[in-house]
């Protein structure tokens, strides 16, 4: 078993490996309060960028203040939702650490974050809630900014202060593009169905911070309840199923690992099923095999999960079908 592995949000890992000894405080909160600002200023950048603006005109900072506090908010949620439900269970538990990142690699300006377990987690009922706290906090969120970005949609005049030259060409349906999954397209049924709605496509959502950050808070919370190693959805399948987790993990590696290998048909002129896989996913495969791992560590603890708990599991279940999507992202 690994010493000190971080719980961790979005694109890096999102692991629950507690350490046997108490961390020491070094900079204490500190560091906590400079990650959180070096991420403000990193997001709000990807904010202005996301508008086709210059991110490094001082300028244009106040244009990404909207979408930097969304993307704050959902990773908050998020991470306050796992460090609250450790805390009930008297877990010692660090603050979140965000993860600033330079927009060149990562447009979202952000990796996420992480919290830090500081002693070991022996009680099935214990891992389930913490597992699970963050994905409900998180989805609930991002549900509610997808709504309300659909219920304030802008005129339709607002794509052309960021792009004029739609003007005389149109709205394009190529070029990079979110892929759509359940929840957006429900909501879009529900909420943009009118003719005097404009609901701008895939490949334009990221022009609007409600929609974008919306978005993307579902897709983090799918990528962690993937139920491998030590994922929230990981952590939440052991303590329904304990040993038996590891054939539903096994399952999922082999179908995450079968999406990235069908992203490289297209390199050799195939593009049949190119809407079913992304290459992207082969990073991932390689993540959860040699960082996450694909079982989870076993721990022994007799005592069965509640009746309520586990229809929480069918609602992590829920809350992932609803929020995964097997290509993220196009750029055709």
């Amino acid at each position: 078993m690994q010493e000190n592995q971080p719980y961790q949000n979005f694109e890096t890992t999102q692991q629950f490996e507690p350490v046997q000894k108490p961390a020491k405080k070094g900079m204490g909160p500190w560091l906590n309060i400079l990650l959180f600002v070096l991420t403000f200023i990193t997001t709000t950048m990807a904010g202005v960028a996301w508008l086709n603006r210059d991110p490094m005109d001082i300028a244009n900072f106040h244009l990404g203040l909207t979408y930097a506090i969304l993307i704050l908010t959902f990773l908050t949620f998020h991470e306050f939702g796992h460090y609250f439900a450790a805390r009930i269970h008297k877990v010692d538990v660090t603050l979140p650490y965000y993860i600033p990142f330079p927009m060149i690699l990562n447009p979202f300006g952000t990796m996420g974050a992480v919290i830090r377990m500081r002693q070991q987690v022996n009680s099935r009922k214990a891992l389930f809630d913490i597992g699970i706290a963050g994905p409900i906090a998180g989805f609930i969120v991002a549900a509610g900014m997808l709504i309300y970005g659909m219920t304030h949609l802008p005129p339709f005049e607002y794509i052309y202060d960021i792009h004029p030259e739609y003007q005389t060409t149109g709205v394009p349906t190529n070029g990079f593009a979110f892929g759509p999954n359940l929840l957006f397209i429900i909501f879009a049924k529900l909420f943009t169905s009118s003719p005097t709605v404009f609901l701008p496509p895939m490949n334009e959502i990221y022009h609007y911070p409600f929609l974008c950050v919306g978005w993307f808070g579902l897709l983090v919370t799918a990528l962690n309840l993937l139920p491998v190693g030590q994922l929230d959805g990981g952590h939440i399948v052991y303590a329904i199923f304990k040993g038996k987790s590891k054939y539903v993990a096994r399952i999922f590696f082999g179908i995450i690992l079968g999406m990235g290998l069908i992203g490289l048909l297209p390199f050799i002129g195939i593009e049949i099923f190119a809407q079913y896989g992304l290459l992207n996913w082969l990073v991932w495969a390689v993540l959860i095999f040699f960082v996450i791992k694909i079982d989870h560590p076993p721990f022994y603890d007799p005592e069965p999960l509640s009746f309520g708990r586990k229809m929480l599991g069918l609602f992590a279940l829920f809350m992932f079908i609803t929020s995964f999507t097997p290509v993220p992202f196009t750029d055709i």
